[in-house]
C-alpha cells in the first residue's frame, strides 16, 4: 500500500523552511502532496494559481511530490487523497503548541489519520512567509529564504 502524506499550508510563498520539510518528507512517504489552502476569508499576497506555480517549480526534481489547492476541512481532503498522514514543520514550541491542537482535532474528525511532526533545522527556524514577504516588500535581500528556482518572480512581485 502506497504511502501518501499531504503538507497543508499557504506556501505565500513557499521558502527554503517549506522546502526541507518536503524533501524530507519525500524521503519518509512514497508521495507527499504539497496542499494549498483555499481560504476564502484570507487574501494571500500571491494568487493560489501563482503559489501552485511556484511549488510545483521549487519541487521540480522531486518526482513523488504533487501540488494541489484544496477548500475546507484538511480531513475530508485526506480521504479524497487516501493520505493516512499529515506532515507539519515546527520552528518553535509555539508552533508545537497549536500544531499539537489541530493534530488532535484532525485525529477526531478523520480516526486514523496521523500527523508527523517534522523539527526545523536550525539555519531554517527563523524562516516564514510572512517574513519573506516583509523583507521584500521593503527591497531586503530575500535570496537565503526562497529557493532558487522562485526566486525571480518573488523579487518581481514586490518590485512593482
Amino acid at each position: 500500500m502506497e504511502r501518501i502524506c499531504v503538507y497543508p499550508g499557504s506556501f505565500d510563498p513557499i521558502t527554503v523552511g517549506h522546502l526541507d520539510v518536503i524533501r524530507r518528507a519525500a524521503g519518509l512517504f512514497d508521495r507527499v502532496v504539497v496542499a494549498v489552502l483555499r481560504n476564502p476569508g484570507k487574501a494571500g499576497c500571491f494568487p493560489i494559481e501563482e503559489r501552485l506555480s511556484m511549488i510545483a517549480d521549487a519541487c521540480q526534481e522531486m518526482p513523488s511530490v504533487s501540488v494541489d489547492a484544496f477548500d475546507g476541512l484538511l480531513a475530508d481532503y485526506m480521504r479524497r487523497t487516501e493520505a493516512s498522514a499529515v506532515v507539519r514543520g515546527l520552528r518553535s514550541a509555539a508552533d508545537f503548541e497549536s500544531e499539537q491542537t489541530m493534530a488532535h482535532l484532525n485525529a477526531r474528525l478523520l480516526p486514523g489519520m496521523e500527523t508527523v511532526f517534522l523539527a526545523a533545522r536550525p539555519e531554517h527556524a527563523c524562516v516564514s512567509s510572512s517574513a519573506v514577504r516583509e523583507i521584500a516588500c521593503f527591497g531586503g535581500d530575500i535570496s537565503q529564504y526562497v529557493p532558487d528556482a522562485i526566486l525571480a518572480r518573488v523579487r518581481a512581485h514586490f518590485q512593482q
